[in-house]
């Protein structure tokens, strides 16, 4: 989908244009990027003199604009500064990069900030309205107009404007002066996760400008706000503009064009919901992210006196009851979500991305890597990341940035301001088809009045799903039940809501030279040494999905992380976005397509019975030779009631077990015999034997059945056509426990989504996928051993 008439270059006069490029070429030479604890591979390519030179606002569109990012003064302030008007100040900073940022030239935090700049009014923009747009400002910010102020702006998430014509001179440099404040932790204000003392799972603050600034002509009356909410059941879109004033006559005209063809139009009054017709609407999805271009026109009569260019989506998320369980539904059916934790955070831009490219890199990659979903952490992004988004597929939890976030002196609750940022949040991006649900609070975090919040989401955006807290925080309101679950994924019980895994996994593993911190301090949840360990454990833990998608009716899950964060190195990418393991490999694990069928059943379904003692036995206890005939017998499985996922048929509450059990595999080919796995629950430590062949250590514990593969040795002493024995020995140190074994053929769909992301085909992966993954669980048993 191409937008019309995007432009990434300034519309200005040839004299203008000349003008602003050699001021700026004069500052950017006491300007460069500073040497910070890590930068990406973008940072090098941020240019002083064309700075995130893209249109700012992707479904809104007008053909003349003028970027203010660039090399701003700017000087640390206090309270009760006076107005620096006319005043050169103290230093300079690339602009839309936050103080605290390496790339902003300064790397200092302030909690006053002051920025001055000048511009030039293109010629031709004469008799039109002149507005200056600031995409985002943390926190609050007071803007001031040839030293006039113009208003003041609380909120360090969300995009405002101010018409300045009335304070522009006739001709020549026009002054901005922009003052900062930003609490941090001293308030009780959306924040996310920023904070002055980083470490754990807080990270460095954002203080002042930090998207895009940009001028822009209007018409005297003109369109200022597009709502653009599908509805896929009655095959329309429901349209809804506003302009800048009210007058007689006045009317709305949107067309939809489809690959450029016109599709549909409808025409009505300002402020009406219009419902535009599509006949067989293409639908949106992760598999077919197809956008409609869009043109809405205002006419006063028969004449045209303002355009703007957008795009949508034609797409329906909703809740519906599938085998008996309520779940997530995209176009009226079930598509599991699985999508890693984003925080949108850059060790060189702190909460701006070097470059555009850099943006779509994350999207990208998350996309490469299986991913169809992404769930946006206590962060809004500027409109280009949604816009991406919806270009490319990527379906968006959209997060409410906490207040107080994990703070041993919280301050009081700033409600009303939470309630205006919320607002904000949804009507700023609610025309973004990627985003499929809002998410109001995280794990209690400043959490008060939810039910009035979802009501009030509701009432805002009845297109959305709504969570109400993800990972707590739970009053059965809204459409999801979230919880969180370290390292491994579980799952919540509901009758109403849809079933979400918020947050789980944070495999953590170092790569020394791209890391935040070389020392101890970093971090995970669960810590590897080697790619091969990180995608047979995360594979693991897909299993464990699968299980409790197919058995518990899981709607969704989201992994601890795309990319390492400042201390955690849990991410699936370094902090600088070096990708740790190969992406083909995630993307089989999520694709969650491989089938099992059982040759050796387990006792999930029917106790099967086993040898077992608690005491322990001769060395040879493993063998076919040993004489197990003083060993009690009973059924699986083995261990106590309440450990997660068991089905206890013999109680087992000492330290140690050695169970035996002799199996037959008479029709078993020897093709089928290299697709041998074993199926088992764990919890903890435990050694499986085939015929006294070691066949799998592993260690740690699982909360459902996953399958993992056999030591090639342990394959080859498999008896295709007589009686083979399973040994097994598990051990127990603390809380529940439990074993039980079974053998099952593995096979993988090698066509359509099997090794690729969510339906898109990838013919560069075969077989070798599972071979490779294969390989890796084996690394990671060994691993687990040590």
């Amino acid at each position: 989908m191409q937008i019309k008439n995007m432009r990434t270059c300034v519309q200005l006069t040839f004299v203008s244009l000349l003008l602003f490029a050699l001021n700026q070429a004069d500052m950017a030479q006491g300007w460069e990027v500073q040497q910070g604890r890590l930068l990406t591979p973008w940072a090098q390519q941020v240019d002083p003199q064309n700075t995130l030179p893209e249109y700012p606002r992707p479904q809104m569109v007008r053909d003349e604009w003028l970027n203010l990012n660039g090399l701003w003064q700017y000087q640390p302030g206090a309270a009760g500064d006076a107005v620096p008007v006319g005043q050169n100040l103290s230093g300079q900073i690339l602009v839309p990069f936050c103080v605290e940022s390496a790339i902003s030239g300064v790397m200092e935090h302030h909690e006053r900030l002051w920025y001055r700049r000048s511009f030039e009014v293109p010629a031709g923009w004469q008799g039109q309205r002149i507005l200056l747009h600031f995409g985002a400002v943390d926190w609050e910010s007071e803007i001031y107009i040839n030293g006039t102020r113009v208003g003041i702006h609380q909120g360090g998430y969300d995009a405002f404007y101010y018409d300045i014509t009335s304070h522009l001179t006739d001709s020549g440099p026009q002054e901005v002066i922009v003052r900062v404040f930003d609490p941090t932790d001293n308030a009780g204000v959306p924040r996310g996760k920023q904070t002055l003392t980083p470490g754990g799972i807080m990270y460095t603050s954002c203080t002042g400008i930090w998207q895009t600034v940009w001028l822009e002509p209007v018409p005297q009356v003109s369109i200022t706000d597009l709502r653009l909410f599908p509805d896929v059941d009655n095959n329309r879109l429901k349209v809804t503009g506003y302009t800048s004033s009210v007058q007689p006559n006045l009317t709305i005209q949107a067309t939809a064009y489809r690959n450029g063809i016109p599709a549909g139009t409808v025409s009505g009054g300002v402020g009406e919901e219009l419902h535009l017709m599509l006949q067989n609407p293409r639908l949106w999805s992760p598999t077919d992210p197809f956008l409609y271009d869009l043109t809405v026109v205002v006419k006063q009569g028969q004449t045209e006196i303002d355009r703007v260019e957008s795009y949508f989506g034609m797409r329906k998320v909703s809740l519906g009851t599938v085998d008996g369980v309520v779940k997530m539904l995209l176009n009226n059916e079930f598509v599991f979500q699985m999508g890693p934790l984003d925080q949108g955070l850059w060790p060189d831009g702190i909460y701006t991305a070097p470059t555009d490219e850099a943006l779509k890199y994350d999207i990208e990659k998350t996309i490469e890597m299986g991913f169809n979903m992404t769930r946006k952490h206590i962060k809004v992004e500027p409109a280009r990341w949604y816009y991406w988004c919806d270009k490319l597929g990527l379906m968006v939890w959209q997060d409410m940035p906490s207040l107080n976030s994990y703070t041993a002196n919280p301050q009081p609750i700033d409600a009303p301001q939470f309630k205006v940022e919320l607002e904000r949040m949804v009507q700023t991006h609610w025309n973004s088809p990627s985003i499929i649900m809002w998410v109001i609070f995280n794990e209690h975090q400043g959490q008060h009045n939810t039910e009035y919040y979802v009501q009030r989401v509701k009432e805002l955006d009845p297109t959305r799903l709504i969570n109400q807290g993800s990972g707590g925080g739970h009053f059965g309101v809204g459409d999801v039940l979230d919880i969180h679950n370290y390292p491994q994924p579980n799952y919540p019980v509901s009758e109403t809501l849809a079933r979400a895994c918020g947050e789980y996994g944070g495999i953590g593993m170092q790569m020394p030279g791209h890391m935040w911190d070389e020392s101890n301090n970093s971090w995970g949840y669960i810590v590897v040494d080697t790619p091969a360990e990180l995608i047979a454990l995360y594979d693991s833990y897909a299993q464990m999905l699968s299980t409790f998608k197919s058995e518990r009716g899981l709607s969704a899950a989201v992994y601890t992380q795309i990319t390492d964060v400042e201390i955690e190195i849990n991410g699936l990418m370094t902090y600088d976005r070096i990708v740790k393991a190969d992406p083909a490999q995630i993307a089989l694990s999520n694709a969650m397509s491989r089938t099992y069928e059982q040759v050796v059943p387990t006792s999930e379904q029917t106790a099967q019975t086993w040898r077992f003692t608690t005491s322990q036995p001769a060395t040879d206890w493993n063998t076919g030779d040993f004489d197990d005939s003083d060993w009690s017998q009973g059924p699986g499985g083995f261990g106590t009631a309440g450990t997660p996922g068991a089905v206890v048929g013999t109680e087992w509450n000492s330290s140690d077990i050695w169970i035996r059990r002799t199996v037959n595999l008479t029709g078993t080919s020897q093709d089928q015999l290299n697709n041998l796995v074993l199926r088992i629950h764990h919890d903890e430590d435990a050694q499986v034997f085939i015929n006294g062949v070691q066949a799998l250590v592993v260690g740690g514990y699982t909360t459902s059945y996953i399958h993992l593969p056999i030591d090639p040795a342990a394959r080859a002493a498999v008896n295709a056509e007589g009686d083979n024995l399973i040994a097994v020995h598990c051990r127990q140190t603390a809380g529940g426990q439990y074993i039980d074994v079974g053998l099952a053929l593995e096979s993988v769909d090698t066509v359509g989504s099997a090794c690729g992301p969510w339906g898109h085909p990838r013919a560069d992966l075969t077989q070798d996928c599972l071979v490779n993954l294969s390989d890796a669980a084996l690394i990671l048993a060994a691993w687990m051993n040590e």
